[in-house]
């Protein structure tokens, strides 16, 4: 059933939306089109997308005025560079603080429900404000958010028009980033071309990764559908076996049972986004791979599903080269801006 997911949910739909992608272009107040292997966004009813509110979400994510200091943006930790994450173990606040987890990638978070590693964020508009208020990375309060930028009249001139309002809120600051962050996107990657009927876009070795991924080591139990994720939580080990480990999604439920549960993210451009796992404690794609086949780490609540692998030396590296193919197109182009409004 889990494969079916993956590889039906592919073949009909992705080369319908291949086709889409290769069609005249929208109209200019349409969302920009997904790439092929995607199914189009689902717009929240209450901020739906205009091409100004995205483009005002742009220059706020990059805009480092949003910090309590002024050196801090979301892209310090959610880079282009990095594909949208920071290259480092755990990310870095105002002051070089460190924070405990490992900043997750931007892109394709419009398919995500819950946000954060331990999902407290019940959509990306709420993700948006917490690095802001939080006094290891921004440092900053979402009033004293709200009155900075309305303090620039070049920001002013944006709200206006994205929101029809200069009083400017906190949650406009939200919603302008958060449309700007669903059009960070990935897709059409050789894995995608390989489903649309390309059976060359895989290599003989991404091809024998495909199936150990799916037969032997059955990753697509949390790694399934479009985005090769389900979102749900789950205990690896990770970490857990240091002193004081993160306690992970129980820390937000308060229920035992959560105890050292994450979330599953994406495997879309993976392999451009190490270190892994939420404490960055691992350092390659193949350090992952050993991690699941020796059944990750023991503790008092592991996933039942983490077992024993038993892959040989050519199923690790082939299944390596199938992570790689994951690796697409549609966020390549956003670059951060070369002035702000002023």
């Amino acid at each position: 059933m889990k494969r079916s997911v993956l590889l039906i949910v592919g073949a009909a739909a992705m080369l319908a939306l291949g086709q889409r992608t290769s069609s005249p272009s929208a109209p200019p107040s349409a969302p920009p089109p997904v790439p092929r292997g995607l199914v189009p966004i689902i717009w929240p009813p209450d901020n739906p997308y205009t091409p100004a509110k995205a483009e005002l979400g742009r220059l706020l994510y990059f805009d480092p005025r949003l910090s309590a200091d002024g050196t801090v943006s979301c892209a310090s930790c959610h880079d282009p560079r990095y594909a949208f994450t920071d290259g480092q173990p755990v990310s870095s606040g105002v002051r070089g603080q460190k924070g405990g987890r490992s900043a997750p990638t931007v892109i394709n978070r419009a398919w995500s429900l819950a946000q954060f590693w331990d999902g407290r964020a019940p959509t990306l508009e709420e993700q948006a404000k917490g690095p802001m208020a939080n006094p290891i990375e921004m440092a900053n309060t979402h009033d004293n958010v709200a009155t900075t930028v309305k303090a620039i009249p070049g920001y002013r001139a944006r709200f206006r028009t994205v929101f029809g309002t200069e009083d400017i809120t906190i949650d406009h600051v939200a919603k302008a980033i958060a449309t700007f962050e669903r059009t960070v996107v990935s897709g059409d990657s050789p894995y995608d071309r390989h489903k649309a009927g390309q059976t060359s876009a895989l290599n003989a070795a991404q091809k024998r990764g495909m199936s150990v991924f799916l037969d032997k080591a059955k990753c697509d139990q949390c790694h399934e559908g479009i985005n090769f994720t389900n979102g749900s939580f789950n205990n690896l080990g990770v970490g857990l076996d240091k002193p004081n480990p993160d306690e992970g999604l129980s820390a937000v439920t308060k229920r035992a049972e959560d105890w050292g549960k994450f979330k599953t993210p994406t495997l879309r451009e993976v392999a451009l986004t190490a270190p892994y796992m939420h404490d960055g404690s691992l350092a390659t794609l193949l350090d992952v791979v050993e991690f699941y086949d020796r059944g990750g780490t023991p503790n008092k609540n592991k996933d039942e599903r983490m077992k024993m692998l038993h892959l040989s030396a050519q199923e690790k590296a082939d299944l390596v080269e199938f992570l790689k193919a994951l690796s697409g197109t549609g966020w390549q182009h956003i670059q951060p801006p070369k002035e702000f409004p002023q």
